[in-house]
């Protein structure tokens, strides 16, 4: 299944791009990824899910960029007990100038469901929520890291 957001940065892209790539050789994207992953997972546990899986493992690969554009590839997954019951999410980050003083974070990924047709009928009524608030977290996290704003209480 597809799924993506995009969010405006209200900074220029050079700075932007140096940005990013900071964070992503710090390992910044490990934590924005565990915790956005953990927030997309309390979903489940309210469904009957708790506690079976553990995001152990952000694979990124470094930032390509030109002076258009910048992106990276970034996979999330879960293992421990439990593990093969959530989705591999397969991801792009880009980031392109809006402007002189604006840029355009976007994540597009894909993810297979658990679980053959049983876990195709849980993505139609959760999974594709979760993993679209997951995406949404994750992206309006690493804007704030980016564009230097505290973290959301």
């Amino acid at each position: 299944m597809f799924v993506g957001d995009k969010v405006q940065l209200e900074i220029g892209f050079a700075v932007a791009r140096e940005r990013l790539r900071r964070l992503a050789d710090g390992g910044a994207l490990l934590g924005s990824s565990e915790d956005a992953y953990d927030h997309g997972t309390t979903g489940l546990e309210r469904v009957g899910v708790p506690g079976l899986a553990k995001l152990v493992r952000v694979q990124v690969r470094d930032l390509a960029w030109t002076e258009q554009s910048a992106g990276l590839a970034i996979r999330w997954e879960a293992t421990g007990p439990g593990g093969g019951l959530f989705p591999v999410l397969d991801a792009d980050l880009t980031m392109a100038p809006a402007g002189e003083r604006a840029t355009i974070l976007t994540l597009a990924g894909a993810y297979r469901p658990p679980l053959g047709a049983m876990g195709a009928a849980l993505d139609r009524v959760i999974l594709s929520r979760v993993a679209s608030a997951t995406i949404r977290a994750f992206l309006a996290q690493m804007a704030r890291r980016i564009t230097g704003q505290p973290a959301a209480n």
